[in-house]
Parts: C-alpha cells; structure tokens; sequence
C-alpha cells in the first residue's frame, strides 16, 4: 500500500503530465499475463531444465567418484583447496572472489570444480579469442586526427586523463561534437527514430538487447522492410538472450525473407557453456554512417509506455550525426562480425561504411540538424563501448571518473544498484568531499529480487551522504551520469556487475556540450516525482525481504 506522501507525489506528478497521459491511455494497455501451460513448457523452461540437467549430471559424477575410493576424495579435496588458493591470488574483484569462494566452501569438491569448467570452458575461450582479434583489426584501422585531439587536451585540460584512458582503452578517439538530441523518453525516440529511418539510403545498422513483437517493432519493421526493397542495405542484430521468449525460433530467417540480413548474438542453446552469460546489451541504430542513436530504450512497447508494466516507464536515448558516428559503425561492425561466422572483419567493410568527407553531411542534411547543433560550449563527444573479454572496465572506470572529478555534483539514473566496493567507495568519497551525489531509482521493480539486493546498499550509502531517491509513478530504466554541467553519460550501462564485468555495453561521453543542460532539466523534472528515502525510511523497508537481498547479494557478481 502508497504511503500518503508517496500518494501526494504520483498525483502531482499525473497532474503536471495529464495531456501526455491521456495520449498515452488512448494507445496504452496491460500487458498480458503468461499462461501456466506457457511458462512450463517455453523455450525457457526447456533450455533451463535441460542445463540444470547436465549440471546434476556432472555433479552425480563427482559424488560417483568420491564414493569409489578415499584416495580420489583427498585428490579432490587438495584439488579443491588449490583452487581456493588460486581465486585468493587472482587478479579478479574481491566481489567475485567472495562469490566463487561461498560454492567452493559450502560444495568443496561440485564447487571447485565447477569453477574450473568456468574457467577452461571451450566455447566461451573460442569467442573470447574472436572477439579480441576483431577489436584489434579495428583498432589498428581507425584513424586518429591527431591535432584536433592536442587541440581537445589544450581547451579542457581538466579532460586530458579521461581522453588518454578512451584513446588507451580501445583506441576511441573523441570527436567534435556537430549535432546531439537528447530523448527524456521513448514516447520522444521512437518517432525520430522512425523519421530518421525513413531517410536512410545507403545502409541501416540496428543492434538491440530486445527487440519485442509489437507496435513499436512493427512500426520499425515496416520502414525497414520498405528501405530493404529500394535496395538499402538493411542489418539488424539482436541478442540471443533475450529473444528466448520475446522472439519466435529462428527470428532471423523471417527477416532474411523480407531482405534483411539478421542474426543472433549467441543464441540460447541446452549447452552448459558460461559464454552464455555474456549478452549484447547494445542499443545502436546506425543510419548511412552519419546518424546514429544509443541509450536505454529498446526495440518493445513498454519502453514506449504503448503498454504498461511497471507504472510509468522513464527512459532515455541520444541521437548524434556527423563524423561521430564513425564510432558507432565500427561498434556494430565488430559485434556483427562476433556473431557471425566470418573469422575477422574485412577491411572493406571498415572503409566502405566509416564517415568520409564523400558521404558526409550534405547541406540539406545540416539544414535539417539544425536545431539541435550542440553549441553553447566548444565541447566534445565520445562514442565508446565496453566488451567484457580485455582488461579494461571501461564503462565503470568512466563512472568512477566522474565520480573522483565532480567539484559540485553528480547526478545519477540507474535501473539497478548491484555495487562492488570500489564504486560504494567512489560514491561515498564524493559525498564526503562535499559534492551532492544524487541516485534515482525505480519505485516499482522489474525485478524483485534484484530490487531487493539494491535496497542493502541504502542505508549504508545514505548514512554518509549520498541521496536516493525513487520515481513514485514507475520504473526507471536510464543509464546516466551527469556532473557540474560540464560532463555526461547517456548508454546502456547500469550501476551492477552484468553491466560493468560481463555484457558487451555502449554509452556516449559528452564534454561542454549543450546536450547535458537538456539533461540536467530532465534530471530535475523526473526529481518532482521522486520520493527521496531518508535512513528512517530505509530502516522500514520489510525485514524478510532485505534479508533475501542480503544473501543473493553473495552471489550477486556470478548472477
């Protein structure tokens, strides 16, 4: 049941939007429920029955082999304790080493040795091989304008470290920032998405965590399939994953029908293989290379609030055009390339798609821009993604930068609170330093459990400072950061461990632009319909169910 004050804000917040949620009624509507005889005999059950099988399966076959002879229990314990001795003197995060060592010490030997099938699993090692020898084509082909980078260095010297970390990282250059839109929901994307579209003529890029049969998806589908006949060159890739039960079987032959070169990202298969747990969490649209779109919004009708899931749903995207772009091209090209079958990416295909000077903007194109040049400040962008198979914790170190750099405040939007102790730390020594470190959360969960892991970390990050706040009329599901208007974040990365440790992730970095004021006006307008939850507050929330986050909060990096 909503407290009074929690009652006051969501009627507040109805009032001010009351024109924008009568549109929204008129279209909108509940999302159907998933039958008993659905959900037992889905494609996701079956997959999961059938991998929980070979689990049982291996871990029968360890109970077999301990039974047999004392001998192979005291090997199997050795090799157990050597394994725990490893995880202690490995390199990883001191989150996922309490998370391995947990199984290790409750199942020593099942543990132990589940563990090692992670570790030396074949498939996920093959695209793990794919996917670094693909990043390091492309980062040996992209140019980099070497003066106009001295020139970024020079104009913010304040930027030269994160610039040096980008340029280190992966190569990603950053580039004058010509045109940046700024989307305060998907109700405002989706339209120019569809518009911008339309205007393709040489090629489209879509790349999507979800892409869900429905309003939204049909009225891309329909574009697309229209450009594919006029003989636009039309690719779409989406994550296999989460097309499990969104998506019928073999999606990407129906698509290939219609003219469209599709394909999934690691498919869902009954194979116990942990590259499984590695997803395409990308939102991309690249339009003839010099439009491009990102953010939080996938390719389904809640997003649009077309239906309704969880209250209000309260999303962001970006739109850049110009030699920006490039970044994103190149982005899709690598993951199209890593769920493929092609062994690398041919050079032609760096050069024939990238921005030049021969496809770049025309003046019609700059005429229609024109409203959202980025002007104010002579700032500048960065396009970056984040894989989870090199050495950098490329979207985390960014937050974390943001966080060790900010002078007056840092504002932050995040579906999900699932934090390692670095970044409690980062966010907690921000606070302590004086800056307003302000986090909004979602009110009504996508997910309960998760909800109730990131509700553990409240009180803590309260008690030294940092404000939380929950959006009363729904859920939240932006990635962003914003700081002392003079840098933002907008992309897919969450504030947990999927995001920052095992998905394949893409956000955009501006730097004194004036996107980021378009940003900070929308921060403080979804603040009015946001509850802010004090200590007290925090104290009261169900003890049984914190007690459940508590302990998923163990395992919560291998989740």
């Amino acid at each position: 049941m909503m407290k009074p004050d929690e009652i006051e804000i969501l009627e507040r917040w109805k009032e001010e939007n009351k024109n924008h949620l009568q549109k929204l009624k008129q279209t909108g509507k509940k999302i159907k429920g998933v039958g008993i005889l659905r959900m037992l005999f889905g494609r996701t059950t079956i997959v999961a029955a059938l991998v929980l099988l070979q689990a049982y399966v291996l871990y029968l076959m360890l109970v077999a082999a301990i039974d047999v002879s004392q001998y192979i229990n005291m090997g199997l314990s050795v090799l157990g304790f050597c394994i725990f001795v490893s995880i202690v003197n490995s390199d990883m995060n001191s989150s996922f080493k309490i998370a391995w060592i947990t199984p290790i010490l409750v199942f020593p030997v099942f543990g132990g040795f589940f563990y090692l099938y992670c570790e030396l699993d074949l498939g996920k090692r093959r695209l793990i091989r794919k996917t670094m020898r693909i990043e390091n084509i492309v980062t040996s082909r992209m140019k980099v304008d070497e003066p106009t980078q001295e020139r970024f260095r020079e104009e913010a010297p304040d930027e030269r470290g994160i610039l040096e970390y980008f340029r280190q990282s992966g190569n990603t250059p950053a580039f004058p920032c010509e045109y940046a839109q700024f989307f305060s929901s998907g109700e405002e994307k989706i339209p120019k998405l569809i518009e911008m579209l339309k205007k393709a003529e040489r090629f489209i890029f879509l790349e999507y965590f979800i892409i869900f049969e429905g309003s939204v998806w049909d009225d891309c589908l329909a574009v697309l399939r229209e450009k594919a006949k006029q003989g636009v060159e039309v690719r779409v890739l989406y994550d296999g994953m989460s097309s499990l039960t969104r998506l019928p079987i073999g999606y990407f032959k129906k698509l290939e029908k219609m003219g469209i070169h599709a394909r999934a990202f690691a498919p869902i298969r009954p194979i116990l293989s942990t590259y499984q747990n590695n997803r395409d969490h990308r939102k991309i649209v690249v339009i003839d290379g010099k439009v491009a779109f990102s953010g939080g919004i996938n390719l389904a009708d809640e997003y649009a609030n077309r239906i309704v899931r969880f209250g209000y749903w309260k999303d962001t995207g970006v739109m850049v055009a110009g030699e920006s772009v490039t970044a994103f091209t190149y982005m899709f090209l690598k993951m199209w390339t890593i769920a493929g079958r092609e062994p690398d990416l041919a050079e032609e295909d760096v050069k024939k798609y990238a921005y030049s000077h021969e496809n770049a903007l025309t003046d019609a194109e700059q005429t229609a821009l024109k409203d959202i040049r980025c002007g104010r400040r002579n700032g500048f962008i960065v396009p970056f993604g984040d894989n989870p198979y090199d050495d950098y914790l490329i979207g985390r170190t960014v937050y974390m930068d943001i966080l060790n750099r900010a002078q007056r405040y840092v504002h932050i939007m995040t579906p999900y609170l699932i934090l390692d102790d670095e970044m409690v730390t980062a966010l907690i020594y921000a606070a302590q330093r004086g800056v307003e470190v302000s986090i909004i959360m979602p009110h009504i969960p996508d997910k309960r459990l998760i909800y109730a892991v990131a509700r553990t970390y409240y009180k803590n990050l309260i008690r030294h400072g940092v404000k939380i706040y929950e959006f009363v009329p729904g859920f939240v599901h932006a990635k962003e950061f914003i700081s002392d208007d003079v840098r933002a974040t907008c992309g897919t990365i969450n504030l947990d461990y999927r995001s920052f440790y095992l998905h394949f992730e893409d956000a955009v970095y501006f730097s004194r632009i004036g996107v980021i004021d378009d940003m900070e006006a929308d921060f403080q307008k979804t603040l009015k319909a946001c509850e802010e939850i004090t200590y007290t507050r925090a104290e009261q929330f169900p003890k049984l169910f914190l007690l459940g986050g508590m302990f998923l909060r163990i395992i919560a990096p291998l989740l």
